[in-house]
């Protein structure tokens, strides 16, 4: 895009596909018109009738010379396309316009034009414009609602001309492209309350020492334009020269969401399928946390860091704003696909010496040696919440361990907070239920609601 309302498009080429191009363009009558004539004309060879060659190089003359005449023909046309919005949350529509105009010197006829859009997104919308004149142009505008999450192109542009007997149509592509983004529906949550690491740290919140950064020194230089009450006389004393005191910094809260893309750990496809049902609840836990401050970070089992593994956001020095960081980590989440990983090893791995901070995963169907992998994943003294695919509930999803409650059970006993995911229960209320001491200490399975081990009711 750019600051003008309808970037400049790329004109409609002149002849766009040569003479060959325009003749694999014959309709149906224009071929049969050339088949009759050319059998005319050898019935009139074996049958010796003059007049029925003359007929014959008419009906086969006629498609031939609307060919010549569609090829020959000169419109230079531009079209722009202005999408709003260009990010769209699935299930939401977007508006498209189109600005098609005449660049070239001379007049034109009535122009079909279609556009260029996917199959996902609905059928290609077709526009009948009215004759131009030179320097003229045409407005038109459509609708595309994208249903799942994903990334769309628009465009290009096709112009199809036809000669006024319909013997030949041609078609071709001009115009700029633009892209839809669709991201995953983000649900607002209720706060928890959190401890330790997990609790996020807001401006003028708790402050610990700096561990990393130029004024980490202990103690350092005096540098120009230092406060003279941050003197380490001590320091200077036995150095010679002015020291100062290290600064204390403000620390942000780090999260990491981590989210299990296994292909063989989920079943299905479309928008109500458990896959998509985890990709929505790490988008909702993602751009709740970057309200609450934390910087956070997007991992798969693949052991790719969606957002880099310094994460994005949070209110504490974050690098983004909340509002940008939410953008960049729904965008990575919108084209995320199935892995063709069978374990976790990649993510145990790039987890490896992390130093803790809250921990967020998603989680299709588990068996008992992946629960334990994933069960180590947690560090001492953090916060681990853990959101899994009951497969007995979802249907068809029979994946992982049949019995939901084994994992489970794995996971509270390593200290995490480990819930099954259902299509039933709305994710806000189980993120819910993670923050009540029956969730957090693994009796929420006997709770009204529960299912027991085939998850809630």
């Amino acid at each position: 895009m750019t600051d003008h309302p309808y970037p400049p498009g790329e004109p409609a080429a002149d002849g766009d596909g040569g003479l060959r191009a325009a003749f694999g363009g014959l309709t149906t009558r224009g071929r049969s018109f050339l088949a009759a004539g050319a059998a005319a004309v050898v019935c009139s060879y074996v049958l010796g009738q003059e007049g029925l060659l003359r007929v014959g190089l008419l009906l086969a003359v006629l498609p031939v010379v609307c060919v010549l005449v569609l090829h020959r023909t000169r419109h230079r046309i531009t079209g722009d396309r202005v999408l709003s919005p260009a990010r769209v949350t699935a299930g939401q529509e977007a508006q498209v316009r189109l600005r098609v105009a005449n660049v070239s010197r001379v007049p034109t006829g009535v122009l079909l034009v279609e556009d260029q859009v996917p199959w996902v997104l609905g059928p290609h919308p077709r526009f009948t414009l009215d004759r131009m004149r030179p320097g003229g142009h045409r407005e038109v505008a459509y609708r595309v609602r994208a249903d799942l999450r994903g990334r769309y192109p628009l465009g290009p542009l096709r112009l199809r001309l036809t000669d006024p007997f319909g013997m030949c149509e041609v078609s071709r592509g001009f115009g700029t492209h633009a892209m839809l983004t669709a991201v995953p529906y983000c649900e607002p949550l209720p706060p928890l309350r959190m401890s330790g690491d997990a609790a996020g740290r807001g401006d003028g919140s708790l402050r610990t020492l700096a561990l990393a950064g130029d004024d980490d020194i202990i103690p350092r230089a005096y540098r120009h334009g230092d406060d003279v009450r941050r003197i380490h006389w001590r320091a200077t004393a036995r150095t010679g020269e002015l020291m100062v005191r290290r600064e204390e910094q403000q620390r942000r809260a780090q999260a990491t969401v981590l989210l299990d893309t296994r292909g063989v750990a989920f079943a299905g496809a479309g928008p109500g399928a458990p896959f998509e049902r985890a990709v929505a609840a790490a988008a909702s836990v993602a751009v709740h946390l970057l309200q609450l401050g934390f910087t956070v970070r997007l991992l798969t089992d693949t052991g790719a860091w969606l957002s880099g593994p310094d994460g994005v956001g949070g209110r504490a020095g974050g690098a983004l704003d909340p509002a940008d960081a939410a953008g960049t980590l729904l965008d990575a989440l919108a084209v995320v696909d199935h892995s063709e990983a069978v374990g976790l090893s990649a993510a145990q791995e790039a987890l490896r010496g992390d130093t803790g901070g809250l921990l967020v995963a998603f989680l299709g169907g588990l068996s008992p040696q992946e629960a334990t992998r994933v069960a180590g994943l947690r560090r001492r003294g953090t916060t681990a919440f853990a959101f899994l695919l009951d497969p007995v509930a979802w249907p068809g999803a029979h994946l992982g361990h049949p019995n939901a409650f084994v994992p489970l059970h794995t996971l509270h006993a390593a200290g995490w907070t480990a819930l099954a995911m259902t299509p039933h229960l709305p994710f806000p209320a189980l993120w819910q239920l993670a923050g009540t001491p029956a969730g957090r200490g693994g009796s929420a399975m006997g709770t009204p609601g529960y299912g027991g081990p085939g998850g809630w009711a």
